[in-house]
């Protein structure tokens, strides 16, 4: 599933950069893939805080504020500043306005924060940066529900569905922000798309503390029901409800109604493979567990080999080519994530695991 958001991400702005994106209807569709972040910070809600929702339960233990967060570091931070000095050094656009403040902010995946630094080859890292303020934030939200374990442990599903529903008010509050700097790009935010994630860990540990399933099984493990609320989510998300099309921002409201969308999407796309009994023959097969592994280096890659393609090819931006430049740029993205992954993930994670295990 994390491989099929990396390749959403990469459709979306493939068709931003081709004009595809502005044809009509067909055009909404290609741009609001964009909701496939939607999926990675759902993932990323299930699996990171399953091992809190487990040890409330008494059925295992949650690491360490420390040893969680080096992990999460070796995981993210050493391929992400490959990606970056690549960008910076060898993308033109991208070298001839990197400046200290740049390189700074980008290295140190502070671009939401800091005005203009979201750069050529690296404009989707913003989402890395929401992901890396959760990685930080959730040692402090385990820590807030902390007394709820054993019998109070049946309270953590509410609250954290209540702090989803609650963040999805932060786009309607007045937030002070630095010109160019907008407050909709901060993890308040995007934490219902968390949130979703959060729940669903929360339920696979009600699930794996009872013997009789409750009813609810049922209904979130069946995938038709699921992925059909999260398709229909996805075609309300491709209209003005959740924003005009482009980057024209769109009003408070439609901000909300983007995170509640995305909330269902990533939410029913995920329910069936969490809590759900069938077999996912083709999300199970070799080719869909490869582009799993490579997603990471898919999604922090395709936008320096987008950048590639217009000038290597011939093609002119926003001037059509969107099935040729999707295709030419997924098979050049793909031997550089492989290789993200052979050469500095897994030797960096599998250095990490023997040092502190």
């Amino acid at each position: 599933m994390r491989g099929l958001a990396a390749l959403g991400v990469v459709v979306t702005h493939v068709a931003f950069q081709t004009g595809a994106a502005g044809t009509p209807v067909l055009g909404r569709v290609w741009g609001r893939f964009d909701m496939a972040v939607a999926v990675f910070f759902g993932l990323s809600g299930f699996l990171l805080w399953r091992p809190h929702a487990a040890a409330a339960r008494g059925l295992g233990t949650a690491p360490s504020a420390g040893r969680y967060l080096l992990h999460r570091a070796a995981r993210i931070l050493p391929a992400y500043w490959v990606v970056v000095c690549a960008a910076l050094t060898l993308l033109p656009s991208a070298a001839h306005s990197a400046g200290l403040r740049v390189w700074v902010a980008n290295l140190s995946l502070l671009q939401v924060f800091v005005p203009l630094t979201l750069t050529d080859g690296l404009t989707q890292m913003w989402s890395l940066s929401v992901e890396m303020a959760f990685y930080l934030v959730l040692p402090l939200l385990a820590w807030a529900l902390v007394w709820m374990r054993g019998a109070a442990a049946r309270w953590r599903a509410p609250v954290v569905t209540a702090l989803g529903l609650l963040c999805l008010s932060w786009n309607l509050l007045p937030v002070p922000t630095p010109d160019a700097i907008h407050a909709d790009n901060w993890l308040p935010g995007y934490l219902p798309w968390f949130a979703g994630g959060m729940l669903l860990a929360e339920l696979a540990e009600i699930l794996g503390a009872t013997a009789t399933p409750p009813g609810w099984q049922r209904w979130l493990g069946d995938r038709w029901l699921m992925w059909s609320i999260a398709a229909v989510a996805f075609a309300l998300s491709a209209t003005d409800l959740a924003g005009p099309a482009g980057l024209q921002r769109g009003e408070p409201w439609q901000y909300v109604m983007k995170m509640g969308l995305g909330a269902l999407i990533g939410f029913g796309l995920l329910a069936p493979l969490v809590v759900g009994t069938a077999r996912h023959r083709w999300l199970e097969s070799g080719l869909a567990l490869t582009i799993g592994r490579w997603s990471y280096g898919i999604f922090i890659w395709h936008l320096v080999v987008l950048a590639m393609m217009f000038p290597i090819f011939g093609f002119i931006p926003f001037n059509g080519g969107f099935l040729h430049i999707l295709v030419l740029t997924v098979g050049f993205t793909l031997p550089l994530a492989a290789a993200s992954y052979a050469l500095i993930e897994e030797p960096v994670r599998h250095w990490v695991k023997r040092r502190v295990g």
